[in-house]
């Protein structure tokens, strides 16, 4: 579904991606893994075109999609939830999910009813200012936001930071419901070890820029792995 081959990316001369390999298939969840500064957030903004790669391919469904200004790539199908939400804060939470819909390419898009279903606080509260609500309900208009535009994947940066742990714990469970729901994959950044176990198929570790090493979630629990790539 998504293929990524020999990807680089560089911020001035410092080069953050160096040569990455990824694929991800048909509603599988990917926990994207790795000490803080080994590329992972600029992994997801290169998808999205936010971060131009500097060598490298990209295809989504086998388009080539490196090139492509980042409306374009919503458009064909990729949503991203970047760390810290993103949302518009002085926009109320129905304008928000608006917002998501300008990249869906039905032509006559409107707020699915499986949001308002899952997060019923959100049609509650639809006419209140974004920026008044507390962190988790945030994050769940983050990511409803992003499947207003009804994507074929889903990117998620650190969706548990800063919030509650029941929140968190929805969270994985909307994640999964997402996959089995609505036939969507996600690739998911996250330091939370309790959520990638909950949320994901499979995992890779990045060190330097690269892949280093990719394998199931229950090898969470192997201590020498911890150590040797996610420990302090």
């Amino acid at each position: 579904m998504l293929k990524i081959n020999a990807l680089n990316a560089a911020y001035g001369s410092a080069r953050i991606l160096n040569g990455l390999a990824l694929d991800i298939g048909r509603r599988e969840v990917i926990g994207i893994l790795g000490r803080n500064g080994v590329g992972k957030t600029t992994l997801m903004k290169t998808i999205m075109a936010i971060v131009a790669p500097t060598a490298g391919t990209i295809s989504l469904d086998g388009r080539a999609i490196a090139g492509l200004s980042t409306h374009q790539i919503a458009k064909a199908g990729i949503a991203y939830v970047p760390q810290g939400r993103g949302i518009f804060d002085k926009l109320t939470v129905e304008e928000n999910l608006r917002m998501g819909l300008r990249a869906n390419a039905s032509a006559s898009p409107r707020i699915p009813d499986f949001i308002y279903d899952r997060f019923p606080i959100l049609h509650e509260r639809r006419e209140q200012i974004a920026g008044t609500m507390s962190g988790g309900q945030k994050q769940q208009l983050a990511i409803s936001r992003a499947m207003c535009s009804d994507p074929k994947i889903l990117l998620l940066d650190e969706p548990s930071e800063g919030i509650q742990p029941n929140i968190v714990n929805d969270i994985g469970d909307f994640i999964r419901h997402l996959v089995e729901t609505r036939d969507i994959s996600v690739i998911l950044v996250e330091q939370n070890l309790g959520l990638v176990k909950r949320s994901v198929d499979r995992i890779a570790i990045m060190v330097k820029g690269q892949v280093v090493h990719s394998g199931l979630p229950a090898e969470l629990e192997d201590e020498e792995l911890l150590q040797k790539y996610l420990s302090v």
